[in-house]
């Protein structure tokens, strides 16, 4: 696993060690992560005897030369992600997100690795206004950070076609849970609002997103790896849908905090209104989210709420 000591590939650790993915679970693992500022080793379990840590760039051809080979499959979850970083500056984004995924795929190539899954974003499809995209609607991204996963999408489908690799691509929706880092938008709200801090609102907090537990979304990053067809790309959604403001109102409410802290800020360049996933491809393979989007956001604050020396 590439990024393995970030939010989402962290919860899929956990999940696949603690034996939630069942026979079908990979009996050891191996996270090569750089532990950047979103990537942290005490996001994975301490010592456990089925788990190697390797503290690597995944652009380091030498690195993936020593540590790809002999693995089974290879799930690749290893992107910078924030858009607002990717806005002031987006050299990081194209060279970790298209140049490091390329070298992954080359890696994996000489090794021989059987699967390489790609965990992308909605992101790459750009904005929609109503409906929802499928997976054959065409990648318009309108953020570095977008452009730079779509490019990615793009080598893996690539790789597949030209050199035969077992690629699948997963693109999934908004996703919070424990462990994310305080710069998105759910950690970054609760934060502030446990701590009496002001919580910056884009906009007029009209843009709309889909919002799947983290829990759920590697449940579904493991079914695609299972039971995924070579090649086949496969959107994650909930199908809960909720503007920002609408989901800063529950977050005022659940850390019982002052409304007035919700402060309007001057939107985002090149905001993107609305993303909408039609998730039909991966539900005929038996996927269905299992958290209920309340009960899952109380926990998540609840979560933050007691681990305040981690953030």
């Amino acid at each position: 696993m590439t990024g393995g000591a970030g939010f989402i590939g962290s919860a899929y650790v956990r999940a696949a060690l603690a034996g939630e993915y069942g026979p079908a679970g990979p009996t050891a693992v191996t996270v090569l992560d750089l532990l950047t500022y979103a990537g942290r080793r005490d996001n994975l379990p301490a010592h456990h005897d089925r788990l190697r840590f390797v503290q690597g760039d995944v652009r380091d051809v030498a690195t993936l030369a020593e540590v790809v080979p002999g693995h089974d499959a290879v799930l690749h979850f290893a992107a910078e992600s924030h858009v607002d970083r990717s806005v002031s500056d987006a050299d990081d984004f194209v060279s970790t997100n298209v140049l490091g995924t390329q070298r992954l795929l080359d890696a994996c190539r000489r090794a021989g690795v059987r699967t390489v899954l790609c965990v992308s974003t909605d992101e790459v499809y750009g904005s929609i206004d109503v409906g929802a995209w499928s997976e054959e609607a065409p990648l318009a991204p309108n953020s570095p950070y977008a452009a730079a996963k779509a490019g990615a999408d793009l080598l893996a489908r690539a790789y597949h076609r030209t050199h035969g690799l077992d690629v699948r691509i997963t693109r999934g929706c908004n996703t919070y849970g424990p462990h994310q880092n305080v710069e998105k938008l759910i950690p970054r709200f609760v934060t502030n609002l446990l701590s009496g801090e002001p919580a910056p609102l884009y906009g007029d907090g009209r843009n709309r997103r889909e919002w799947l537990h983290v829990a759920d979304h590697c449940a579904a990053i493991q079914l695609v790896l299972t039971a995924g067809a070579p090649g086949g790309v496969y959107n994650i959604g909930s199908g809960v849908e909720l503007t920002n403001a609408e989901l800063a109102t529950r977050l005022v409410r659940l850390c019982a905090a002052d409304p007035g802290l919700i402060r309007h800020v001057t939107d985002r360049k090149g905001h993107d209104l609305r993303y909408a996933l039609d998730s039909t491809r991966i539900a005929t393979l038996g996927f269905r989210p299992r958290t209920e989007f309340a009960a899952g956001l109380a926990a998540t604050v609840d979560w933050y709420r007691t681990h305040r020396g981690w953030w």
